[in-house]
Order: C-alpha cells, then structure tokens, then sequence
C-alpha cells in the first residue's frame, strides 16, 4: 500500500501542477520523481511533523492540492490540533496519507502505535476518512479525493485482502447475504473475516468509506437485530455512524476491532493481531460469543 500511495501521488504531482507533496522524513524513498523533480512543490521537512501541516495548510491557502505523509501517529495524534486549526477551522483541503496503523511497527512499541487514528479524525467536522483493503484501493482513494477541497484522510497499512473491489466514497459493498445478522468488515480486514464467518448465515457488507458512511446500504441490507463491526482500529471506532443509521429499529451492535488497552508486547504484527483477537480465529471467536450472547 505505501508503495502504491508513492505511485500514486508521484504521477498526480507529475499530472496536476497544483499538487503539492509534504513529508517529514519518513517513505521518502518512494517520492523521488517529485522531490527531485520540483523541489518548491515537494519537500520533506524533516522530523517535524506540526510544521509539516502548517507548510500543507499554507499550501492549500496558495490553492495547491497537499498530499501529506508519515507514519499514523506521527501524521494523526501528534499534529491534530494543527489539522484541526490550520486546514479543518479554515475550510481548507488536503489528502493526509498514514502507513503503519494501528501496529505495524509493533517492534517499535507505543510510539509507534496508534489504534486511535480514525476516532481522532472523526472528530473534525467534515472529514472523510478512508480505510482501503489493497494497493488498487489506495490509488483509487486518493485520484478521487486529492482534489476535493476537503480533509480526506487515508489510512494504508501492511495487512492487505488478495482481491480488490470498486471501491468508491461513501458506498460499502455487498460481499455476501445471510439471513441471521449483518457484519461490517472494514478494509484490510475482509479477506479473514469472510474465512472468519464460513458457515454463518450472516449477510457481510465491505466498508471502506468509513466518513461518510454509507448507512443507505446498511439499512438495506441489515437482517436481523444483531449488526457486528469488525475494524481494524479501536473497537467501537464505528459505533456512532452504525447506531445513527439504525436508529428507529431495533438493533444490537458489537464491535471486533483493537481492544481499548495500550499493548506492552513486542511482536511483529501477525503476533500482536492474535494477541488482540484480530486473527482470523478471534473474529470468528468475538463473533460468534456475540451473537450467541455471551
């Protein structure tokens, strides 16, 4: 996903001279054509991540389109007031593109971590976020929202789905139906959540678009009271925007996501998803203790 999220706003910035990249350091790698191509319009600041969104919202106020990158806590928790203020108060629009949420440095520790990213963003008034499953998905994301004038942000990480879907903003997708209940399986998480259910009778929907959220289709498509959310973030992390477009029916709602504990573990990321329960054996444990009540 990194890599493509580098093609991606590489041949934008090559395409639109009104894209402005600016990087702190980190995957600069993967930006070459554009820092050595027009240094004005790509720079990489450095470790400073705060003075990082105020060149982008700078940027944007000279009407330029910023693509923004770091890793999540560094582009997310750390600099939030300044996304906040400097581009969501003004009404400014820029891309912000995250790698490594919510563990994937997990080798690195806490610092690294950072679970909490898409609640952070929810809680910027018209934000999008945008949560995609593969590489076709990201490049996707971002050709159709760089330019939109609004704080979009795109979460990547290493965990990726083989198959790729037409993913569009505001819009989730009808894997499968069922007859019991409805399970939201959100990016990167679908592929084991599919294996997760086999043999349930539960219709699955594939959520990408995480704000806005497509409640049109959840309404649609729910069966049954029981609606189960599995999110690669904070569990719990989707519960507003499901409760808000179910509201008027009755309906239980659950959460498979990351547990709300800081983890003091040390691992690489297929470790710290069993120890979560974010493999697919725990989905498939957390899903069916909820639906059958325990």
């Amino acid at each position: 996903m990194r890599e493509q999220m580098g093609i991606t706003a590489c041949d934008l910035f090559a395409q639109d001279d009104r894209v402005a990249i600016v990087l702190a350091e980190i995957s600069t790698q993967y930006f070459g054509p554009a820092l050595e191509g027009d240094p004005l319009r790509a720079v990489n600041l450095g470790i400073m991540e705060q003075s990082m969104i105020g060149v982008a919202a700078g940027f944007a106020m000279e009407g330029f389109h910023p693509i923004v990158h770091t890793m999540a806590p560094f582009i997310v928790e750390r600099p939030l007031e300044q996304i906040k203020l400097d581009f969501g108060y003004q009404g400014l629009g820029g891309t912000f593109v995250s790698a490594g949420a919510s563990y994937d440095y997990g080798a690195e520790g806490a610092t690294h971590h950072s679970p909490g990213d898409v609640q952070a963003m929810l809680t910027i008034p018209g934000v999008e976020v945008l949560v995609p499953g593969s590489a076709v998905e990201v490049d996707r994301a971002i050709r159709s929202t760089y330019a939109d004038g609004r704080i979009t942000y795109v979460r990547t990480g290493v965990a990726m789905n083989a198959t790729s879907f037409e993913t569009q903003i505001g819009r989730a997708e009808v894997i499968r139906r069922g007859g019991r209940s409805t399970v939201l399986a959100v990016g990167p998480l679908l592929e084991r959540t599919l294996a997760a259910v086999e043999g349930m009778d539960v219709t699955v929907l594939y959520v990408t678009s995480v704000a806005p959220f497509d409640a049109e289709t959840l309404v649609r498509e729910t069966t049954g009271p029981d609606v189960v959310v599995v999110e690669p973030f904070y569990e719990g992390t989707l519960t507003p925007a499901v409760s808000a477009a179910l509201a008027g029916r009755p309906s239980r709602i659950g959460s498979v996501g990351v547990p709300r504990r800081f983890i003091h573990t040390y691992g690489q990321l297929e470790e710290h998803d069993r120890e979560v329960g974010l493999d697919t054996r725990g989905i498939r444990d957390r899903i069916a203790s909820f639906l059958d009540g325990r």
